[in-house]
This record gives structure tokens, sequence and C-alpha cells, in this order.
């Protein structure tokens, strides 16, 4: 299965995703350039974390116009798999792939520690190697991952389950105190309609190897590729 991981100026977990993907998860895996409209016939695409275009105006709206997210969008609309994340949901939520939009922390703070998810949908490409309920322990490092969105969306995404991580405590309760940054509904990632976008704060690309302190963010990672077999089998027949 082939990845390509997209690089705008300003990206500085790009090399971070791409070595996951090559290095622990054994696939192949490109860089995609953002002036570039060719996606290289990747079958799956990594929006990564960072500060693409410097944030100037606000996270993301710049990287919208860039000609590779209108690849992407185009990918993503014929059924493509899509993961952003951190800077990476900023950008899909900017460009009208995802719901809502991410504000400035509560407190106002940077905040970039181990925080704990909850998984509330199971049946994404992203999610099918976890179980709904498992916590995952994954690092953030943002400031501006407070989700929001107005009542109406908020109740489809509710009602079509598409909230797929939920800030949580180590013990999986989702309460106030386990929230890094107000997010509404203590929404720590969403999907598309069709589930093959999924945006997500946590980087799982940094809780992909012991040496980082932990491994389950290798659990998304093993799912796209999961995801992938599957539709190359279902292709072949």
């Amino acid at each position: 299965m082939k990845f390509g991981v997209v690089i705008f100026p300003g990206s500085n977990c790009d090399h971070d995703a791409f070595w996951t993907v090559e290095q622990v998860m054994k696939q192949p895996v490109t860089f995609l350039w953002h002036e570039s409209h060719d996606l290289e016939n990747c079958d799956a695409i990594i929006v990564p974390g960072g500060f693409a275009y410097g944030d100037y105006l606000r996270t993301g709206a710049i990287a919208k116009f860039s000609p590779v997210m209108e690849s992407v969008r185009k990918f993503a609309d014929g059924g493509g798999l899509v993961l952003g994340i951190c800077n990476g949901f900023q950008i899909l939520c900017e460009a009208g792939l995802l719901p809502g939009a991410l504000m400035r922390n509560a407190g106002l703070k940077y905040v970039c520690r181990p925080v704990h998810v909850r998984v509330e949908n199971a049946g994404t490409p992203f999610t099918n190697a976890s179980h709904r309920g498992d916590v995952l322990c994954i690092p953030i490092g943002h400031m501006e991952g407070n989700y929001f969105c107005d009542e109406a969306t908020l109740a489809q995404l509710q009602r079509d389950n598409r909230i797929v991580f939920r800030y949580c405590t180590p013990s999986g309760e989702v309460v106030a105190e386990a929230n890094p940054n107000g997010s509404l509904d203590d929404i720590a990632g969403i999907c598309s309609p069709g589930g093959n976008v999924v945006g997500m704060m946590p980087h799982p690309e940094r809780a992909s190897e012991p040496a980082l302190g932990c491994t389950d963010g290798i659990k998304i990672f093993e799912s796209v590729i999961r995801a992938g077999v599957g539709a190359a089998e279902l292709a072949a027949r």
C-alpha cells in the first residue's frame, strides 16, 4: 500500500509521518509537494502536522488553496483515504473536507504532552484495528486544537457516529479534566460521512515506537493498511 505525505512550507511533522510509514510499518511512501497536483498513485494521503504557510491568517487558511489540496479533495470525493494530523486536521476543516473549525486552546496556551483518547467509532479505515471504547495514549502538540462547530453540525456528527476520538482519562472516562484544549464535546477527531477522511489532533506518528514511550499510534497506521489490503482484495475479485 503506497502512502503520500504532503509537504507545505512550514510542515514539521512530515518526516515523522514518513519515517513511521517506511521504517515502522514497512510500507512504500513518497512526499507530495504542495505545488503539485500529482498524488503519484498513492492509496492513502497523510496531511501532516506543523504550521503550513506559517499559519498566517489562521491555521489552514492558506494551505487549502494549494494545488495539492485540490487533488486531495478530488481523491477524497472518490473514496480515497485521507488522514489529517493536527495542522492537517485544521487544513481539512478549512478545505471543507471535514466540518467545523479548530480554535485557540482554552487558556490560550500551547499544549504539548501525552493525552488519552477513547475510540468512539472503530468502523473507519483509520480505527478498524481498535475496538469501540479502547483508550489510546497519544501525544498532542498544538495551540489551536479547540474543535468547534454549530449545534446542527454537532448533532449530525453525533447522530451519524462521526466522532472518532474523544479526550478521556486513562480509564476511559470522558470528563472536563481530561480535555486539554476546551474542545466541544471533548472531540479529538472526526470523520467524513463515508469515513474515508479522518482528522485528529493527537499525533499517532509520535507514538509509534517503544523509544518514544508509547506505541498506541501504530493502531492508526495498522488500520489504514488493513483497510487498503481489504479494498485491494475486493477489487481483485
